[in-house]
């Protein structure tokens, strides 16, 4: 397959109040109390929200699972493709969406155009498949029914603010952030949970390569050595060629945290691009939104200043 260049995205228009958002549940089960939690915040906020049919579904037999694949399914796209429908909120990720995301008619969503889509985690796997299949810009943020957009005040407002006032959140990085290597780059954002983004190299319609692209990464869960194993299938399979740097976020329950920064350092210090470091999203108590699929700067400076990554354009119209 001919090399390719990770390209800007189209991007979805802002929100307003009285915008209707649909919530979806691509991947596990959805606690009720929380998603009813979730959805009186989007109230507060101005926004009409509507459930899709099945977020409130368990699978029959997994019951790891939010309903059926088709379901599921079924519920993205409809919510895609309702021109009375402003953005797609997902509700909580889990495990599930690699087994749905080929059941969606890719044709049709790029058809009904960009819109608001949020979530991360289990939720990577669409927002590479809004990048590829669609051409869409997402937002790698929380989702309705988590805990850190229902009890971190800095994690929903960031969210509000990129919602509604994007052009008021160019720049982004928590106080924790630091240079794990040092230098300045600049590409389109992608990426998401490192282990789904390895999960899904190598299968139909994944990257062939990095060039033009600027990855993020965080992930939870996964101990140090099968942290480096994620990282080095990633590598072997050639889809970080030619990323121009990285950017990492939160290692929730990914052991001491000196030993995440040396499998960090390993792997992606021998590629000679700088590295961004705890720059705060993700799983962490503290989770920023960042715009995918859109041209950003990365600065970290080698004197110790402060680390930030700075979008070109706001993350909607």
């Amino acid at each position: 397959m001919a090399p390719w260049r990770t390209a800007p995205a189209d991007r979805p228009s802002r929100l307003r109040p009285g915008s209707r958002v649909a919530v979806v549940a691509p991947s596990g089960p959805v606690p009720a109390d929380r998603l009813e939690t979730g959805l009186g915040v989007l109230r507060e906020w101005g926004l009409e929200p509507v459930v899709a049919p099945h977020v409130r579904d368990v699978h029959p037999e997994l019951d790891y699972l939010a309903g059926t694949d088709a379901d599921r399914a079924a519920d993205l796209q409809a919510a895609w493709c309702d021109p009375a429908v402003d953005a797609v909120l997902c509700a909580r990720g889990g495990y599930g969406a690699h087994r749905m995301v080929d059941l969606v008619d890719w044709v049709a969503v790029r058809a009904a155009g960009p819109k608001a889509f949020v979530g991360y985690s289990d939720i990577t796997v669409l927002h590479e498949a809004f990048a590829l299949r669609a051409g869409f810009a997402t937002l790698h943020g929380p989702m309705v029914a988590t805990e850190a957009f229902l009890k971190d005040e800095p994690t929903r407002e960031h969210l509000r603010a990129t919602l509604f006032e994007p052009e008021t959140v160019l720049t982004l990085g928590l106080d924790t952030a630091a240079a794990l290597v040092p230098g300045r780059a600049r590409g389109v954002l992608y990426g998401g949970c490192v282990s789904l983004l390895a999960a899904d190299a190598g299968t139909p319609h994944s990257r062939t390569d990095a060039r033009g692209g600027l990855l993020v990464v965080e992930d939870t869960g996964e101990e140090p050595y099968r942290l480096d194993g994620i990282l080095t299938r990633l590598l072997r399979s050639g889809a970080l060629e030619g990323v121009s740097g990285v950017v990492c976020g939160s290692w929730q329950e990914c052991g001491p945290y000196e030993k995440v920064r040396a499998v960090l350092a390993d792997r992606f210090g021998p590629l000679g691009i700088p590295v961004i470091e705890e720059l705060g999203f993700g799983h962490g108590p503290t989770a920023l939104t960042l715009p995918l699929g859109v041209e950003a700067v990365l600065d970290a400076p080698a004197d110790g200043g402060r680390c930030t990554l700075t979008v070109e354009v706001p993350a909607l119209r």
